[in-house]
């Protein structure tokens, strides 16, 4: 499987006009899957198993992922198997991902259960374009993940090693079950995550936090991805022990599916996050450990291959300091389906 987008990352600093015009092209998806009456294997870049994902994932206008939604992909190695009776599936899943550390010698492990429900099923659609009917489903995952830092100081001599870990707990429950599309339908989906060294797993998600300054303008070098595993800031100044950076987040949507023939929907989703230890993570007036996002949306279907999509969204940040900063959008999009 080959999946394309033009919606990779831009150079820091890039204005507006080469963002929209001269965007970067990237490969979301590229992986085999062998499937065995016995155990199936999946190999290449595909959703994180964390989280579930895509099946939790709700319904938005916007380019998804959102605040306070686990959205991410990455080079993995997948065993999975599905235990099938007529009532529920049973989907047992273990994986090796990439690791967020360059240099790291141990890779992602993750593992999860999911159940579905094959005769309560709802219609449901998962973005902006996957509407179907599904069965409902539960899944639970964690994650296990090790980091290893040079010590902090320009020229290290050693290094400090900590881990991080994750679990999800997922839902996609049809409150009005149906068989087919048609109006009436109303399906809810839910998330919850709790862990430490985990921001990757969300879109962007750093907090702001940073390790402490070196004296004299020294440099210090991690080959880290941002937000995971930091050295603290120490009362008196200077740097204390690595540590990881704890976040919490929850999330739940509400889709319903209007006349006629439920061609017309109304989605509405809210998500927090909070992180307990932030705060020991660099400059507070830079550091937020507190999120708040929600939505409300309206899709209309003419055509069958035309989808027109309208959203209001407002996000609320709260800062170490105590400063609370907002954010209202709208946004509307013209969908071509195929």
């Amino acid at each position: 499987t080959l999946e394309m987008d033009f919606l990779g990352n831009q150079p820091p600093q890039v204005s507006e006009l080469a963002t929209f015009t001269f965007p970067t092209f990237r490969i979301r998806h590229y992986m085999a899957q062998i499937e065995t009456p016995y155990i199936s294997l999946l190999a290449g870049q595909y959703w994180q198993l964390f989280g579930w994902q895509p099946y939790f994932h709700p319904n938005t206008v916007a380019i998804q992922g959102v605040p306070g939604q686990i959205y991410s992909r990455t080079p993995q190695l997948r065993l999975f198997h599905v235990f099938r009776t007529a009532p529920v599936n049973i989907e047992l899943a273990g994986a090796l991902a990439r690791a967020p550390q360059r240099d790291s010698m141990v890779p992602d492990g993750q593992a999860g259960v999911r159940l579905t429900f094959n005769k309560w099923r709802g219609l449901r659609t998962v973005s902006a374009t996957g509407t179907a009917v599904d069965g409902a489903a539960v899944g639970v995952s964690g994650a296990l993940r090790s980091f290893s830092l040079p010590e902090f100081a320009a020229m290290p001599q050693s290094a400090q090693s900590t881990y991080g870990w994750g679990v999800s707990v997922d839902a996609m429950l049809p409150i009005v079950p149906v068989e087919e599309r048609k109006a009436g339908a109303l399906t809810v989906t839910g998330s919850f995550v709790r862990g430490t060294g985990i921001a990757d797993y969300y879109v962007m998600q750093t907090g702001g936090v940073s390790n402490p300054a070196l004296p004299l303008g020294q440099a210090f070098s991690a080959d880290i991805d941002n937000g995971l595993a930091l050295y603290s800031r120490a009362p008196g100044g200077g740097a204390g022990p690595l540590g990881t950076v704890d976040w919490q987040s929850f999330m739940v949507g509400a889709q319903l599916y209007l006349p006629p023939r439920g061609l017309i929907f109304l989605s509405s989703n809210y998500s927090q996050m909070d992180s307990d230890n932030a705060a020991d993570f660099g400059a507070i007036s830079q550091v937020y450990n507190q999120s708040r996002w929600a939505d409300v949306n309206l899709f209309f279907d003419p055509t069958p291959s035309l989808r027109l999509g309208l959203e209001y969204a407002w996000f609320q940040q709260t800062y170490v300091d105590g400063v609370t900063t907002q954010n209202h959008r709208g946004w509307l999009s013209v969908l071509f389906l195929f």
